[in-house]
């Protein structure tokens, strides 16, 4: 069965070039264009795509608003995918608490959109390595942190705790069984009770949130990357 894909982009060269790459894939169907946010709601709610690539300053609405437009009203599991430039702002990170799965660059190899785009529809969160230090650093790792956030680590079990570090550092669920000892579909479980318990979407957000609740700070490890 095809990922459906939708690529929103105000810059017609952009889109129809992240279209055209992906088109090519034996198990990735374009449904649907759109060049700004107001048209990436109305593509989403006639096409349901499966995962969304979403450009985030765009005239109009931007790629911000109609991301959280798209996850709050959806009744699909659709993921998206912010496109970003390679100095990263504030705006992505809000775009990954708004319940964007990711966001990758758009001087992204052929080869590395597609396996974002499989990654992603598959329920992986995708952080792109080489900005998100700096989107952290910059953004997440406030000295003043929301003690309505912080208060929210209460809610997970010790386990649930070094799980939800190790997702922050990047590693996957296999990766996070073999550093706990135990199997990879026990991690599963315990990322879907943290996903449950703190009221968060997917892997990104919860990223987003281990930061932002000062579980993890940037910098005092090296995240994986």
């Amino acid at each position: 069965m095809s990922i459906r894909v939708a690529v929103v982009d105000d810059q017609a060269l952009v889109r129809g070039g992240f279209a055209t790459m992906l088109g090519l894939q034996d198990d990735i169907e374009v449904v649907a264009e759109a060049g700004d946010g107001a048209a990436a709601i109305e593509i989403a709610r006639s096409h349901r795509p499966d995962v969304i690539l979403m450009d985030i300053r765009m005239p109009g609405m931007d790629g911000l608003a109609a991301t959280r437009a798209i996850v709050e009203s959806a009744d699909w599991p659709v993921k998206v995918v912010i496109l970003t430039t390679f100095d990263p702002d504030e705006y992505v990170y809000q775009a990954l608490r708004a319940g964007a799965s990711g966001f990758v660059l758009k001087d992204i190899a052929p080869e590395d959109l597609v396996a974002a785009v499989r990654t992603v529809a598959d329920g992986g969160a995708l952080l792109a390595p080489s900005v998100t230090r700096r989107l952290i650093g910059r953004f997440a790792a406030s000295p003043s942190l929301d003690s309505s956030v912080v208060s929210q680590l209460d809610r997970l079990t010790k386990r649930e705790r070094e799980v939800l570090i190790a997702v922050a550092a990047g590693s996957s669920n296999i990766e996070i069984a073999e550093d706990l000892f135990v199997g990879a579909a026990t991690v599963k479980s315990h990322v879907s009770s943290i996903l449950t318990k703190l009221g968060l979407s997917n892997r990104a957000q919860a990223v987003a949130f281990a930061y932002e609740s000062g579980l993890v700070k940037a910098g005092e490890s090296d995240l994986g990357f």
